[in-house]
């Protein structure tokens, strides 16, 4: 198989893609964490995200956010 016909399978392969498929991608492998806005309380907070979008926690400190993140198996990524 040339190089061209494996580009143009795989560029096949993408157009067939839903936007639940993108959803999915990650959402069993990579938490994002990203600093709460959290105005009400003085103490930072950093909010926890599953690949989807969806919420899955909210930790007091960025080094928690992290530690949840990974015993769960996860990989972290942080958003700013």
């Amino acid at each position: 198989m040339n190089k061209n016909s494996n580009n143009d399978s795989t560029a096949n392969l993408l157009k067939e893609l839903t936007i639940q498929d993108f959803l999915d991608v990650g959402v069993n492998q990579v938490a994002y964490i990203k600093k709460s806005p959290n105005s009400s309380l003085k103490q930072e907070s950093f909010s926890i995200y599953a690949a989807d979008g969806s919420q899955i926690s909210v930790m007091d400190s960025y080094d928690m956010a992290i530690a949840a993140v990974r015993v769960n198996d996860l990989y972290p990524a942080t958003l700013h």
